[in-house]
């Protein structure tokens, strides 16, 4: 009886042992091999293995281009645009961005999403479960993800996020990815000038906890980084 119990208890150490193992050394492996099967890796999707590079923005938002600009207002939304664009305002119904054809590949366009304060903690409650306060820290979190450093379930879980929330930009080998401060709002821009269409995807967060995406296919090669924060500045909520 008694070897039969130490037996039975040597093997339940063991498989203690066994399975802390794998949540401490394996799980991550795991959970990369699920990114790297249901999305694909990072040589298939670079964005997977980058992350924005922290700069101090030399942006002064031009007051005369923005004279420039038509302004719009939208349901809860308003902005000053080129003329010249089209634009669409779309909302977040699932837990993710839901996908719509923008025109015809020669329109000039851009795409708008509008988020109040604190939307992605309400949309995802386990953010709030791991100590997120704020649009900003989730967003963040999201862009700084990255497969190799899937640790946990909630790792994963920001990962999937930003290849969904990441919208086409060409060749992602030669995008490139910033993200800044300037004047109170939180700026992340991945953007992508080498094809024959400027595509800029960028995410604004206001110090009132607003969160705005603009993504901008500039077919006519007309805009730069500084003309595109000039844009950005001119977002605002719409007064309801």
């Amino acid at each position: 009886m008694k070897k039969t119990l130490k037996r039975r208890l040597l093997l339940i150490a063991a498989l203690l042992a066994a399975i802390a193992f794998v949540v401490k050394f394996g799980l991550p492996q795991v959970l990369r091999g699920y990114i790297r099967t249901g999305i694909g890796d990072c040589k298939r999707i670079p964005i997977l293995c980058m992350t924005p590079e922290e700069i101090t923005p030399g942006f002064v938002a031009d007051q005369d281009y923005i004279r420039e600009l038509m302004p719009l207002e939208f349901p809860n939304t308003r902005v000053s645009v080129p003329r010249g664009f089209k634009v669409v305002q779309e909302l977040v119904a699932r837990p993710f961005y839901k996908k719509k054809r923008l025109g015809r590949n020669h329109d000039a366009v851009i795409y708008l999403i509008h988020q109040p304060p604190g939307f992605f903690l309400k949309l995802f409650p386990q953010a709030g479960k791991i100590g997120m306060r704020n649009n900003y820290e989730f967003f963040r979190a999201v862009m700084h993800s990255t497969e190799p450093g899937i640790r946990n379930v909630d790792d994963a879980m920001f990962v999937i996020l930003k290849s969904i929330f990441t919208p086409d930009l060409g060749n992602q080998r030669t995008m490139k990815m910033i993200q800044f401060r300037s004047g109170g709002r939180d700026y992340f821009i991945n953007y992508n000038l080498s094809g024959p269409a400027y595509l800029f995807d960028c995410c604004v967060l206001t110090p009132e906890g607003d969160f705005f995406k603009a993504y901008i296919k500039d077919t006519l090669a007309t805009l730069d980084l500084e003309k595109v924060f000039s844009i950005l500045t001119t977002l605002t909520p719409a007064q309801t």
